[in-house]
């Protein structure tokens, strides 16, 4: 085999290797070897709850990051860090107060509606795990996996919308698996997905995202105390759900609900115009120039 041959063979093994949905497909088999060395390492831990509960969340985070950090950054044809240092306290806080205000409002309107009511004095719960296990972990490693991994590479490959569309049918599809759960409910944490992918589109960064999430969870469980995506919930404010399960989302919780379908529809609609408008949409890669080495 000549120079020029092997120069050629090994340019197309290249090419192949830096192809968006390989790249995808790498980086979701290291995100599942990190998550699962994680849990692994973090069964040893146990020094009684909350903290076993804190630190086996902390072990498995620290995994997942540190391979992002040290590998999946550097995949494709144009590797990138989408948590960046830079801008990370602004973005992390927007998401933060996004997320509180959005699932609030949902309260809000599920209270005027009478299906949401306290039925209880206020209680002060241990807040600190409920913060890492319903908030903080689901926040980065849902949004690092379906942001992070499957948005990045299938919106490099066919564009924004179909990023958008399909890393949210994936994301819902997980949720089927969930107590409590029905087709219903997956179309609605799908279309929570595309409230997510948005701020994601909009500060090409985890972190906003990442926020928005973490406080979502936070508020509808530890606060409001009603399901987090089916698991049971106690929360600061003792309530119950009662009424048409489209108004409550039955088992699921409130996020399965048509009142917050239409608030996180609202909201994605919102930071989808304001990415329009700041020109953050992909095309297709099959529409872009190809890139000079």
């Amino acid at each position: 085999m000549s120079e020029e041959q092997t120069e050629q063979g090994g340019s197309r093994l290249q090419h192949v290797y830096e192809h968006s949905l390989v790249a995808m497909m790498v980086a979701v088999l290291i995100y599942i070897l990190a998550a699962a060395s994680g849990v692994a390492i973090g069964s040893f831990v146990t020094v009684g709850q909350p903290a076993t509960g804190i630190l086996q969340t902390t072990i498995n985070i620290a995994f997942v990051l540190s391979a992002y950090k040290l590998l999946i950054v550097r995949l494709g044809r144009r590797p990138r860090d989408d948590l960046p240092a830079t801008g990370a306290l602004p973005n992390l806080g927007k998401g933060i107060v996004a997320g509180a205000l959005l699932f609030s409002a949902v309260v809000a309107v599920a209270a005027v509606l009478r299906v949401y009511r306290i039925s209880g004095e206020d209680r002060w719960p241990e807040l600190l795990l409920p913060l890492f296990a319903t908030g903080i972990a689901p926040g980065f490693m849902e949004e690092l996996l379906f942001r992070g991994i499957l948005f990045r590479w299938i919106e490099e490959w066919g564009g924004s919308w179909v990023g958008l569309a399909g890393s949210s049918a994936l994301f819902g599809l997980v949720h089927i698996l969930n107590p409590g759960a029905t087709w219903f409910s997956t179309f609605a944490v799908a279309v929570d997905g595309l409230l997510l992918g948005s701020t994601y589109m909009l500060a090409r960064s985890l972190w906003m995202p990442i926020g928005l999430h973490a406080a979502w969870n936070f508020m509808q469980g530890a606060v409001y105390g009603v399901p987090v995506s089916g698991l049971p919930a106690h929360g600061v404010i003792e309530a119950k759900l009662a009424g048409p399960t489209l108004l409550t989302g039955g088992s699921f919780g409130l996020e399965a609900s048509v009142i917050a379908l239409v608030i996180a529809t609202a909201a994605g609609v919102l930071f989808v115009t304001l990415a329009v408008r700041k020109g953050a949409l992909v095309a297709p890669s099959w529409t872009r120039r190809p890139m000079t080495d």
